[in-house]
This record gives C-alpha cells, sequence and structure tokens, in this order.
C-alpha cells in the first residue's frame, strides 16, 4: 500500500465486530460517518452529520462537573448535568478524555485506509471459517466514496468479501467506480412516491431508482438484496407497498428482499440533542409484517423478516 493510499482518510463512526445480520457469515461492520438522507426514522442518527459530534450518556453522568473546566470553548455548562451549546462545540474530545465515567463520547474516528485495513484483518479468521466478509454501512459510505474505494482494493487484494450497504443516493458515476469491487449490496428502497420520499427523507428518489437500474442493468442483479424499512404509516401503506411490489417487478433479476421492521431509537437522538420527528414509536405488527411478505413474495421475491 503506498504513501498516497495512506493519505486518505475517512471518518468512521464505529466498527462492529461479529455482525450476523450485515451480509453472509460472520462479518465486520464498517460505519461511515455522513449522509445526504435526513429519514425521520434513521435508527444511527450518530452516521448523518459529516463532522465528529459529542454524545451525552446521561444515566452514566457521575455529575461531577469535570467536563466544563476542561471544554476549551466554554461550550459545556454544568447545571446538575452537563448542559451541551451545541453551537460552540468544536467535537475535540477534550471533555470526553477527562470523563471518569464515559459519560461523554465523541463519535467518529479518522482512519487512514491502512489503519482500518488493520482493524478488518483482525477477522479474517472469522470470515474464512463462516463464509462472512466486511459490510460498509452508516451513514453512507457513498458519501466519502474515494475512501470507500481504496478500501474496497484492498479488501479485494486479499479476497475479503465486500458488501455495501447503500442508500443508493449518489451521483452513478460515483457508483459505476466502486461496482465492481463490490460482492454483494444491500440496496435500500424506502418510499416509491418521489413527493413522500422527499417529505420524509430530504431527498429525491430519482437518483435511487436510476441506480438500482444501472446495476441491474451491468448484469449484478444476482448481487443485490433490496432492503425495505417498515415504518408504521408512512412507509408501511397498501399504496406504497403496491408501487414497490410494481417497481421491483419492472426489473428482471432481483430475487431477494429484506424486511426491516421500524423500533424506536428517540433516545439516540436526545443523547445528540437532536429532533426526532417520529410520531409513532412502536414497531409494525407481526400480522402487518407477514401480510408484506406475503405481497412480495407474490412477485416472486424471496422475503426475510
Amino acid at each position: 500500500m503506498d504513501d498516497a493510499k495512506n493519505s486518505c482518510l475517512g471518518l468512521i463512526f464505529d466498527v462492529q465486530r461479529y455482525s450476523i445480520h450485515d451480509g453472509p457469515g460472520i462479518r465486520t461492520t464498517v460505519f461511515f460517518k455522513g449522509c445526504p438522507l435526513k429519514c425521520w426514522w434513521c435508527h444511527n442518527p450518530e452516521g448523518i452529520d459529516s463532522g465528529k459530534e459529542l454524545m451525552y450518556f446521561e444515566y452514566k453522568c457521575m455529575h461531577c462537573g469535570t467536563c466544563t473546566h476542561v471544554c476549551p470553548m466554554g461550550a459545556i455548562e454544568f447545571d446538575g448535568i452537563p448542559i451541551i451549546r451545541r453551537s460552540m462545540c468544536i467535537a475535540c474530545g477534550s471533555c470526553s478524555a477527562v470523563c471518569p465515567s464515559d459519560a461523554l463520547k465523541l463519535i467518529g474516528r479518522e482512519y487512514t485506509v491502512g489503519e482500518l485495513m488493520k482493524e478488518i484483518e483482525r477477522d479474517v479468521l472469522y470470515f474464512d471459517n463462516s463464509g462472512g466478509g466486511v459490510t460498509f454501512s452508516g451513514g453512507e459510505p457513498l458519501y466519502q466514496h474515494e475512501f470507500l474505494l481504496e478500501v474496497l482494493k484492498e479488501c479485494k487484494k486479499i479476497d475479503i468479501h465486500r458488501t455495501l450497504d447503500t442508500s443508493g443516493f449518489a451521483p452513478q458515476e460515483v457508483l459505476a467506480s466502486v461496482m465492481d469491487y463490490v460482492d454483494l449490496f444491500l440496496y435500500d428502497l424506502k418510499l416509491i412516491d418521489e413527493k413522500e420520499h422527499i417529505k420524509y427523507t430530504g431527498v429525491s428518489n430519482a437518483q435511487i431508482k436510476e441506480n438500482l437500474h444501472f446495476l441491474v442493468d451491468h448484469g449484478r442483479a444476482k448481487d443485490v438484496i433490496i432492503r425495505f424499512p417498515v415504518i408504521p404509516e408512512i412507509s408501511d401503506t397498501a399504496d406504497n407497498v403496491e408501487t414497490l411490489a410494481e417497481f421491483i417487478s419492472s426489473m428482471k433479476g432481483l430475487k431477494e428482499i429484506d424486511l426491516l421492521p421500524f423500533h424506536d431509537v428517540s433516545e439516540k437522538y436526545n443523547r445528540l440533542d437532536k429532533d426526532y420527528k417520529m410520531t409513532v414509536h412502536k414497531s409494525p405488527s407481526r400480522e402487518r409484517l407477514l401480510a408484506i411478505k406475503g405481497r412480495l413474495e407474490g412477485i416472486g421475491l424471496y422475503v426475510k423478516i
């Protein structure tokens, strides 16, 4: 690996080992920071912003006030608990470094390609024994496509299976640049109606649809698993499920879809002082999931919940 590749930096917010739901076998899932979508229900809100952030875990806090004395910006007040002035915080990590109970955590760490490869290669034995590999998730990995591409290339050199978990929202040339280095795509489809998609994610779905067509047209349909987040009163409506079935049916070769039931992660948003727009906090019923499963099986898909 040359120096140029090692000078390429990526911002990662988690490296999760022994993952069994992000592709075949036992996997290491690498979570990239930054996403152009702002889905109301996002279960990884710490992956949305493209910079480092401070997360506060109130249940861990000893209420000692140590953090207030080390912040170089004076961004933390103490009123029984730390109060973070987010507009002043530069996410330097000074407070989290001295917190005696890890109640403050800096989210986001810069890696070189070489540093991340060392983390991934620690689990090669598990990959080999289980048919697993590495999954790149987020956030949106294509948001940091230059870094992603270099890591994919290094993984391919040593024959590590590579899965990309993506929203599909990226310029087509970006997707094309990584396509030949990806073994499996976990491809999110949320809402088929464009106005609904804009309302609940903040972006149009036109590029997402075009990029899925691009993968199918280039013979990669067999390497795509659709992922459908089942969000009560938003994506699980009869109209959306029907148009989803019609859209998938319009492309030849797509064989599998995973249903991802919504779960409430409002506490994560509180820890980041972010607004949580969801008004529904219950997961979809088993009956509704089975009904959606039946409809999608009806068009010939293998469906997993």
